[in-house]
Parts: structure tokens; sequence; C-alpha cells
């Protein structure tokens, strides 16, 4: 009797296992965004037989869920390293792009832009406004997007040396940014990358590392480039900057890519920001002036941008811009915002790292970018070579 009534419970059990696991499939299903493209090609990366390249290349676009306002296409799609090599372990990275709505004859300028910590790629967008800003003046915006798996905060591993050196996440990005060349018609030298905070670091690394590809690079109070080597590391690289390390580091970079051209930036940097603390802007235009073999001859007289006020209320904080040229051309652009703290100046308020408060990063941005393009050189290598 006892074991009849054992085994009635066992079964009794197993089906109710059986029926919760059901339920609970169909409930993760029904919240997965439509169409599940990622989801297919991830099935096909790990499948038992070898795929065509051609088959895992691109996956079909899905269209975000969320609200957005400017009209022209929003996109899902991701890279795979697998897609380039063929080789396990199989590396990933997620992206959103934007293309205006309005589509010239000739090829689009694109600006690859890397979030900072604890954001998403669409949250980035809307934080920053850069889509309405490129439907406004006609180029494409690719946002790559940090795994959970690689950081649980989403942050990018600038710190680490082997990303500082070219390797990791930097193959990734450039992965993506390769995919979207090759998929749309994109002008290969106008191609141009921004970020805030660790997005910003991140995307000086792959600026440092590709500068035959990226023709401009902006950094929204990031941390100066070269030194941390850890997670504790990087904390105090964000406090207290990267000192003797930092140069070191380019002198490195210089030493192991001789002849590398001129790598144009902007840096932004508010005065009030305590997580990353001002030190690292003055540092970080301290290693663009010994990249680019700026002198003291080659800085212009500081401009001063005073506040702009409207019923009381602060619409645009006051800045100083330094500016230096190589000749007539606008090589580095340093931009220091007063009462500005960790947050993208001019974003949407409503979420978080962003001032509601003036000056337009995003606009200063584009119109710093706009001036350069990255003409080819007999010393241009293949960008497919250098990520397997």
């Amino acid at each position: 009797m006892v074991k009849n009534l054992t085994g009635l419970w066992l079964r009794g059990m197993k089906k109710l296992a059986k029926t919760q696991k059901t339920q609970t499939a169909k409930l993760v299903k029904s919240l997965l965004p439509k169409p599940k493209a990622p989801a297919r090609m991830a099935k096909t990366a790990f499948a038992k037989r070898k795929p065509s390249k051609a088959s895992i290349a691109m996956p079909a676009p899905a269209i975000e869920p969320v609200s957005r306002k400017a009209p022209g296409k929003w996109m899902a799609y991701f890279y795979s390293s697998f897609a380039e090599d063929c080789v396990l372990p199989v590396q990933r990275m997620g992206y959103w792009l934007y293309l205006p709505s309005s589509v010239a004859d000739e090829p689009l300028p694109l600006v690859v832009m890397l979030h900072g910590c604890s954001q998403t790629a669409a949250q980035f967008s809307q934080g920053t406004r850069f889509n309405q800003l490129a439907e406004e003046k006609g180029f494409a915006v690719v946002y790559p997007q940090q795994s959970l798996r690689s950081h649980s905060a989403r942050c990018w591993n600038w710190h680490e040396k082997d990303v500082q050196e070219g390797r990791g996440e930097v193959k990734l990005i450039i992965g993506v940014i390769e995919q979207v060349v090759r998929k749309y018609r994109m002008d290969r030298t106008r191609i141009y990358i921004a970020g805030l905070s660790a997005g910003a670091s991140m995307a000086n690394i792959v600026a440092l590392n590709y500068p035959e590809l990226i023709a401009a690079v902006g950094m929204h109070s990031g941390p100066a480039f070269g030194a941390g080597h850890s997670r504790l590391g990087g904390l105090a690289v964000m406090q207290a900057g990267a000192g003797h390390q930092g140069r070191h580091a380019v002198s490195a970079l210089l030493e192991r890519t001789p002849g590398i051209p001129s790598l144009p930036a902007i840096v932004i940097h508010g005065q009030q920001d305590a997580v990353v603390r001002p030190v690292n802007a003055s540092q970080v235009a301290s290693q663009f002036q010994m990249l680019n073999q700026l002198n003291p001859d080659t800085a212009k007289p500081v401009i001063f941008k005073p506040a702009k006020q409207r019923a009381g209320r602060t619409l645009s904080n006051p800045y100083r811009i330094h500016d230096h040229h190589l000749g007539r051309k606008l090589i580095l652009r340093v931009c220091e915002i007063e009462g500005l703290g960790h947050a993208w100046s001019g974003g949407d308020p409503s979420l978080r790292f962003n001032a509601s408060e003036g000056p337009d990063a995003s606009s200063l941005m584009w119109d710093f970018f706009k001036r350069h393009r990255r003409l080819p050189s007999a010393r241009v290598r293949s960008v497919r070579n250098q990520t397997e």
C-alpha cells in the first residue's frame, strides 16, 4: 500500500514538473521580442554541422519594441565571430542600427556609439538623441551593446591590458562595424566612434588600435588610456587618472605601430564629475597631443562660452573650448563644461547619466566629426585580417 502511494506521488510530481516546465517555456517565449532572428542564429552557430558563411553572416533585422521619435529604420542585429573564421568558441555581440529615412545616392557616414555602464544601446540612443541628429544631418548610427555575460553592469572592460592592445571586445566591435559596412552603403572614409564613460574609453581604444579605419573619435567623460589592468585598477584611474602609465602606453603604441596616422579627437568632460574625475580629460588631451605630435604652438586661444538662461532656468552650462590645429586642420578639441557631473551634456534627463542642460554634446561631436575623413593610404591594413 505504501509503495503504491509512493508511486502515485512520484508520478504526480513528475507530471506537475512537466506541466510547470511547459508553462514556463510558453511564458519565456511570449516575452521574447519578435521576430526572433538572433535566437535562430544562435542555434545555427552551435549546430554540429558546419554552416555556410552566407547563412550566418547577417540575421534578419528585428524592430525594437520601444517608442522612438526619429522616422528612420531602427533595427537589431548581432555579430558572431563564427561568421568570420568558423572557429570555436563563438563570440557574439548584439547591436542596434539606425538608418535615416531619406538616404542620399552617395554612401552614408557612420557613427559608432558605445554606451556607458548600466546602460543599454537603446537607452543610450534615446539619452543622446543621436538618432534624431542622424535623421537631420544624414548619417547612420550603430550602437554595439555589451553583454551581461561579459560584465554584470554592461561595462566595457576598457581597463584590461589585452583589450587596450586591441584584443577581446575590440575585435567584436570591429566585427560589428565591418558587418554594417558590408551590408549597407557606408562611406569607409567617414567612420567615427564615440562613447560615454567606459564607452568613451573603449571608443578611444578601438580608434587607437584601428586608426586607418576610424576618421575621428569622441570621448565624453572617459578615463585615460593605458592603465588599470584590473577592476580595482580601473577605479583608481577613474579617480586619479593614468599618471605616467598613460604616457608610457602611448609611447608603446607609437613604437609598435610606426607611421600611425594622426587621430582627430574631441574630448568632453564635466568639471563636477565625481565618477570619472576631470583629471582624466587633461591626461587624455595630453595623450592626443603626444600621439598627434602637437606642440604648444598648435594651441589656439581658449574660447569661453557663457551660460544660457531663460526665465531663471539654465539652458546651457558655461564651458571652455581648447583647440589644437595642424596647419589649418582642427585635430584636437577639448570642452570643459562647468556644473556638469557624470552625464551626457544636453541629453534626455528622463534617463540616467543624462543632463538636460547644454551644450549639446551630440551636436558638438558631429560638428567635429564632419570635418574629417580617413583617406586611403599605402599602410592601410585589411580590417578582416586584423580581426582573425
